[in-house]
């Protein structure tokens, strides 16, 4: 049966008040999260790391992967993984991590030309290759030498089977000692096409939502659309933290843009009652560094404790 999700989100709109009556502290204090990777006039993920600013910093793209071959790896403006000139990124990947930032690599983005996975087999195989060159495993040339990344982000924007079983394989690697995490950017309407049957497993520690380019759902002339979404949202994705992804500049999407004034007094003081609420996701380091003032609203609403603080 078909979800109404209009009608769910204004249900559930009606019980925002009472769901923060019930809001609990959860285990990591709310953070911003930022894509880096795509610009190389961002500066380098160690200058993104020590500027004190993000609490996760997701690598992108795996732009290339599926049917059996290695996935390809594009780092605009930063390295050409195909001249194997990327081990710099290593140890700077070591200094976010002893910083306390952890640090994902994404696949999927906008840009590449095959991208799906064939069969449940040819899921192990990215798992597996995955986990050898870029988390905990072993291979004989590393992209980023011996740094071992904290885990994986889907930024899926093109159907593909299979997710689901990369997603659990992935999963499979985490261990006592070394967690893999896994992360996700669906789009915000609901339920996402791409990616909603893998964060259906339950496995997702962190889903920072796309609320931009999807005028259904995005700040628009208020805060309705987008608040509507993040409610059906929260209430049917079983993750452990859930981010408002919002984009850095008015430049950076196609539409979508909201400013500070309008995230930190229209948008945080609701969304952050949720139970769930992890933070926000920034698109991107570089749209994020030209304009820092959400960055400064955002670490502020991340220390109020009710919106009778704002």
């Amino acid at each position: 049966m078909a979800i109404n999700t209009k009608l769910v989100a204004t249900l559930l709109l009606l019980l925002l008040p009472l769901l923060a009556l019930f809001q609990t502290c959860h285990g990591e204090t709310p953070g911003i999260a930022v894509y880096w990777g795509q610009d190389g006039r961002e500066g380098t993920l160690t200058q993104a790391c020590t500027s004190g600013l993000y609490s996760y910093v997701i690598i992108a793209f795996i732009f290339e992967y599926g049917g059996y071959q290695p996935p390809s790896v594009n780092l605009a403006g930063h390295c050409t993984p195909s001249l194997d000139n990327c081990k710099f990124i290593g140890p700077e990947i070591t200094t976010c991590q002893n910083l306390g930032v952890k640090v994902l690599i994404s696949i999927g983005g906008p840009f590449g030309g095959i991208q799906f996975l064939t069969d449940p087999d040819d899921a192990i195989y990215l798992a597996d290759y995955i986990y050898n060159n870029f988390l905990g495993g072993s291979a004989p040339d590393r992209l980023f030498g011996d740094a071992v990344l904290d885990g994986v982000d889907f930024y899926i924007e093109r159907q593909s089977s299979y997710l689901a079983d990369l997603a659990r394989h992935l999963h499979e690697y985490s261990t006592p000692e070394q967690k893999v995490y896994l992360s996700a950017a669906p789009q915000c309407p609901f339920p996402d096409l791409n990616i909603g049957t893998a964060l259906n497993t339950g496995l997702f520690d962190y889903v920072w939502i796309q609320f931009y380019n999807n005028p259904s759902c995005q700040y628009s002339s208020n805060s309705q659309n987008l608040i509507a979404s993040w409610i059906t949202w929260t209430w049917y994705i079983n993750a452990r933290y859930i981010f408002v992804g919002l984009p850095g500049s008015p430049e950076a999407p196609v539409s979508g843009y909201a400013t500070p004034a309008q995230i930190c007094y229209e948008i945080l003081p609701y969304i952050r009652r949720s139970l769930h609420y992890g933070g926000v996701m920034i698109w991107s380091r570089y749209w994020d560094k030209i304009s820092s003032d959400i960055i400064k609203c955002v670490k502020r609403s991340n220390l109020i404790k009710s919106v009778a603080d704002y």
